[in-house]
This record gives C-alpha cells, structure tokens and sequence, in this order.
C-alpha cells in the first residue's frame, strides 16, 4: 500500500482495516509514518492504541519522546501506560531516565513497573540500579525477572551479592535471567554462581548459564 491507501484506510471503520494499514507503516521512514500514526493513538480499539504507542518507540521522531512521556503518566489504561514505557525504551533516549523511574516507584500497575524496569535495562544507565534492587525487595516475581535482567544490562557489578539471592528461586525464568545477566557481571561471585547454574534441572537455565560462563572465562 501507499502512504495515501494507508490513510485512507486508517479512516475505515471497519478495525481490521486499520490494524492492516498501521501494519503496513512499517515499510516506511519514521519521518513518513509519524502522521499517520499518530491518527491512530486515541482509537477506540485498545488493541490498534497499543500497536500505534509501540509503533511510536521503533519509528522515533523529535516528538515521539513527549508523547510517550505523557502516556506514560497519565493515560486511564495501564496497558497503554506499559506500552509507553516500553516503547521509551526503545528510543533509548537519556532524558527517558526520570519518568521511567518515577513510574517504577509511583504506578500502582505491575504490568507498568515491569516495563519500566525492562526500559531502564535498555537504556543502560547506572543510575537505575537503586530502583532496580529495591525491586528485588519486594514480592513480584515478575518484577525479580525485569529487575535481575536490567542490572545485567546497566552493568551493575556491586549489585551481584544481592542478585545472588535467587540462585535457588523457585521460578526457573527467575534464575535463567539471573543466569544471563551475570554474564555481563564479571567477578568471582558471578563465576561461582555460573558454575552452580550450569548444573540446573532446567535446560534453559542450564544453556543460559554456560553461554554467560564461557563469555566471562573467555574475556578473563
């Protein structure tokens, strides 16, 4: 389709026509599909909202940070504050460091917080690591699994001892996280917990574990 099919059709009332021709944006520059996008970012339909917010994160223009912020903190549905948050991520914009952690500590919305610390791991700034362990702190083991793989990425090497924690989690994507991240956590603590995962009943956990402990006795 064209650019102008594409809008026509995102005035169709028909809502699969729509998904189809916000779809379809993304053959085209950030610069070409930003307009059309943007026609779609208060649909009635959750779903095309949804689509429309994350398309903001992969097809970045100069106002896509504004928006995304203000969805972030004031949009009524969490999903689309998720989407938000998820989609600053993308961006890896610095000045989306702030309202990603204002929303960790403030939404009362698992689903946001989660986002929110998946978008602090992309954008890899150590600041985030004191909102990431109080995470591990708490009780969500959804928020552990985020949290574990966001200090990997920020590269939060003194976080280890508390990361450690959930060498023995009970939730086998809590210890594969955990397992992946210390790889990107070069230190005998990190070693040692390597080489008791890589013996984990799960194979996933177990191939996590010896792809992060190869990558750390390659590197030393």
């Amino acid at each position: 389709m064209s650019l102008e099919q594409i809008a026509t059709q995102l005035e169709s009332e028909n809502s699969r026509d729509r998904m189809i021709a916000l779809a379809s944006l993304r053959d085209f520059s950030p610069s070409e599909a930003f307009p059309l996008i943007k026609k779609v970012l208060n649909d009635e339909v959750l779903q095309i909202r949804s689509m429309a917010v994350f398309a903001l994160g992969i097809k970045p223009t100069e106002e896509s940070f504004e928006i995304l912020v203000k969805l972030l903190e004031t949009d009524p549905d969490y999903g689309i504050r998720a989407d938000a948050a998820g989609a600053l991520g993308y961006l890896e914009d610095p000045r989306a460091f702030e309202p990603l952690v204002r929303a960790f500590y403030e939404d009362t919305e698992w689903l946001v917080r989660f986002s929110a610390a998946v978008s602090l791991g992309n954008l890899k700034d150590i600041r985030a690591k004191e909102a990431l362990i109080s995470a591990l702190k708490g009780d969500e083991v959804v928020l552990h699994q985020a949290a574990i793989a966001a200090l990997g990425e920020i590269k939060a090497l003194d976080a280890v001892p508390e990361m450690l924690n959930f060498v023995s989690s009970p939730d086998w994507l809590v210890r594969q996280r955990l397992a992946e991240a210390l790889g990107h956590l070069p230190c005998e603590q990190s070693l040692s917990a390597l080489r008791y995962l890589v013996k984990d009943s799960h194979p996933q956990v177990h191939q996590a574990a010896a792809l992060s402990l190869q990558r750390l006795e390659t590197e030393s």
